[in-house]
């Protein structure tokens, strides 16, 4: 978040924060399409998601791919033989995505690109995909807190019995170390309490609109859904906050390498999880709804 602009501490409608969040990343398709990707930092994010993918996914099926911006893991998955559908809030995004999808020869494999919000997933029948993704931290940037659960239950709703479903947010704990780090001047401004209390942050600041989740938060939410949880991780995990560090020890191949068997080793240590700027939980639907 920028020093520019009073951060709101009255938070605003559900519906004016989705537009927020729109706009957002309408204006800033190419810059999430390049995030994942940018330095060995970011690309960390990016690959131990890819790591509990592997672990759990099915090794062939239908994967709605639910927040997924322009696409990474989409194109990611795609490449690995999965059938995709992919939805975002942002037509931006998808327009990305779709010219992505072309260049990269994967239309037959992307069965459709839609604009849409995952509050609302009604154009999907129940138990349509073998697997479930909302990564990247799209549940985050859902104000409201009925809104989320809403979310979450349409993607379970959509999901087949068995199906595993990922999903990582943005945490609330990463939160305020980096504003320890990076932005020290706001942690006396007003909206930094209601911030650091709610998790809620209604933009103005260099940033859209964003819930920043607390560990045992993310799993309430999955507790009241028909599911058993099988993972969670911190996907910076001990990097969380270091990434010139990280960034220069990637030039070291030998070390790089040993960090990075330390950070799957410890990415799932509860302290480690929530410490995290994001947050991954890894779920299974149960065989039947209760």
């Amino acid at each position: 978040m920028s020093e520019t602009n009073p951060g709101r501490a009255v938070p605003a409608n559900p519906d004016s924060t989705a537009e927020l969040v729109r706009e957002y990343y309408n204006r800033g398709a190419q810059v999430e399409w390049r995030r994942l990707s940018k330095d060995p930092y970011h690309r960390l994010e990016f690959e131990t998601t890819l790591h509990f993918l592997a672990q759990y996914l099915p090794e062939s099926g239908l994967v709605l791919d639910a927040g997924g911006g322009p696409g990474r893991y989409t194109l990611a998955l795609a490449r690995r033989g999965y059938e995709l559908v992919l939805l975002d809030v942002a037509p931006e995004n998808i327009a990305l995505a779709r010219r992505l999808i072309k260049r990269a020869g994967l239309r037959r494999k992307v069965k459709d690109t839609l604009a849409g919000s995952m509050v609302d997933l009604s154009c999907f029948p129940d138990a349509s995909f073998d697997a479930v993704l909302c990564t990247g931290g799209p549940l985050s940037h859902i104000l409201d807190a009925g809104e989320r659960e809403k979310a979450v239950s349409e993607l379970v709703r959509v999901a087949k019995p068995k199906a595993p479903l990922f999903v990582s947010v943005i945490g609330r704990l990463g939160l305020l170390v980096t504003e320890l780090i990076q932005m020290p001047e706001e942690i006396a401004l007003p909206f930094f309490k209601p911030m650091r209390d709610s998790g809620d942050y209604f933009g103005g600041r260099g940033f859209t609109a964003c819930h920043f989740f607390l560990p045992e938060e993310l799993q309430e939410v999955f507790s009241r859904q028909p599911v058993e949880i099988l993972a969670m991780a911190g996907l910076e995990g001990i990097s969380s906050h270091h990434p010139r560090e990280l960034n220069r020890l990637a030039k070291n191949e030998t070390r790089f390498a040993a960090w990075l068997e330390t950070h799957y080793l410890t990415c799932t240590h509860p302290s480690v999880v929530g410490l995290s700027e994001h947050m991954l939980i890894v779920v299974r639907k149960w065989k039947r709804d209760t």
